[in-house]
């Protein structure tokens, strides 16, 4: 019985670390991507504006990326401590 708890425990980890790091990476994805394109529709029209729409594009995608940051770490988290976590956890209930 604690065997089937334990494959549990380490498939659900497993399925929410891949869900976290799917959607984690995919809003930041699209969101540096469409980034990206409006700054360069932006310097396209206006090219005298190239530095100052380059350093807010930059300044944007960095803070986008802390998403997938923040997935990454929730991510690995739920693949080496909680398993661990839960397991000692059931097996002082038993």
């Amino acid at each position: 019985m604690l065997e089937l708890a334990v494959g549990i425990i380490l498939g659900c980890c497993a399925l929410g670390a891949g869900i976290c790091m799917g959607i984690g990476a995919i809003g930041p994805g699209i969101g540096e991507g469409h980034a990206v394109a409006n700054a360069c529709e932006a310097i396209g029209r206006q090219p005298e504006s190239k530095s100052a729409v380059t350093s807010t594009m930059i300044m944007g995608c960095a803070v986008a990326e802390t998403t997938g940051i923040y997935s990454l770490v929730i991510a690995i988290l739920l693949i080496f401590v909680a398993p661990i976590t839960m397991v000692n956890m059931l097996k002082s209930l038993l």
